[in-house]
């Protein structure tokens, strides 16, 4: 498993009975995890000092409980990085701090190359990793389907100061948007996405991940340059793991390339158990000659 230790900003504090206790910068949370089936003491004082809760209801979605006020937003520093965040819907804050790990990889692909690499980011939320791969030299496409996250990625650039980098913001549906690159004969040196579960598209159809995983990333992998470094994808589908993923991985990609594939979970260290949380997983291409970890 590849941990996510390097935060200062961000602690998962503890974890019992379908609930993450965590630190976000100044602010205390409680957010449900459904994996979390163990029920172990909550002896630590914070869990009553929570400034606010989320909780699911019984028909679908739920809503934060606020103990303390919260601001609008806030940020938090990761490294030299800065990203902001706060409190939304469906229990997000809009960062995973365990894809950091991803981030870091990410990050030294572009830092062993010889030119500055072009990313494409798919699925890329509110562009942590792309403001990361910015700050390694990367020019990168940013895609994502909603205009929101678009904006907050920009935002994100903003306050970690590399917005006048080389990067395309776009709001697209990530599978059109890989066929058009096709025709028009656009290739990527690196390629990583973070796919949903389930979601519609923009026409009402469905989405399910197992169901369309691999076409994507047999697509996805044909935009990769002759000279590529890096594809990854990483999921949270409970039945998508990571070695599952790391053979549609070894199928798609073409085999003139080389490289090699691996696969982990990403977790989190639990800072009152010392045990890790695992928080799904990734599967890596990589051209260089480095174990990825």
């Amino acid at each position: 498993m590849r941990v996510a230790d390097q935060w200062k900003d961000y602690e998962l504090i503890d974890c019992s009975d379908g609930e993450r206790l965590e630190r976000w910068g100044d602010h205390l949370l409680i957010r449900p995890d459904p994996q979390v089936i163990w029920s172990t003491p909550r002896s630590d004082p914070r869990w009553k000092k929570a400034d606010a809760r989320y909780l699911r209801s019984n028909t679908g979605g739920g809503k934060w409980e606020v103990y303390r006020p919260l601001p609008d937003s806030w940020n938090l520093r990761y490294g030299e990085l800065e990203f902001r965040v706060k409190t939304m819907g469906f229990k997000h804050t809009g960062i995973f701090p365990e894809q950091a790990v991803n981030w870091e990889l990410t990050s030294r692909h572009i830092r062993a190359s010889e030119q500055s690499p072009k990313m494409l980011n798919l699925f890329a939320y509110t562009g942590c990793a792309t403001v990361s791969a910015l700050a390694a030299g990367a020019s990168v496409t940013h895609v994502d389907a909603s205009k929101g996250m678009v904006q907050w990625a920009k935002e994100n650039a903003a306050v970690s100061g590399v917005a006048g980098q080389n990067v395309r913001w776009l709001v697209d549906d990530c599978k059109k948007f890989v066929e058009r690159e096709l025709r028009r004969g656009n290739r990527y040196e690196i390629i990583i996405m973070d796919p949903p579960s389930y979601g519609r598209g923009p026409g009402g159809e469905v989405w399910k991940l197992e169901n369309e995983v691999f076409s994507l990333v047999s697509l996805c992998a044909k935009l990769l340059s002759d000279d590529a470094k890096m594809f990854m994808i990483s999921s949270y589908t409970a039945g998508l793991s990571p070695s599952v993923m790391q053979y549609i991985i070894q199928c798609a990609v073409p085999k003139k390339l080389g490289g090699a594939v691996t696969a982990d979970e990403i977790g989190l260290p639990v800072s009152d158990s010392g045990l890790i949380l695992p928080c799904g997983g990734a599967a890596v291409w990589s051209g260089l000659n480095e174990t990825n970890r």
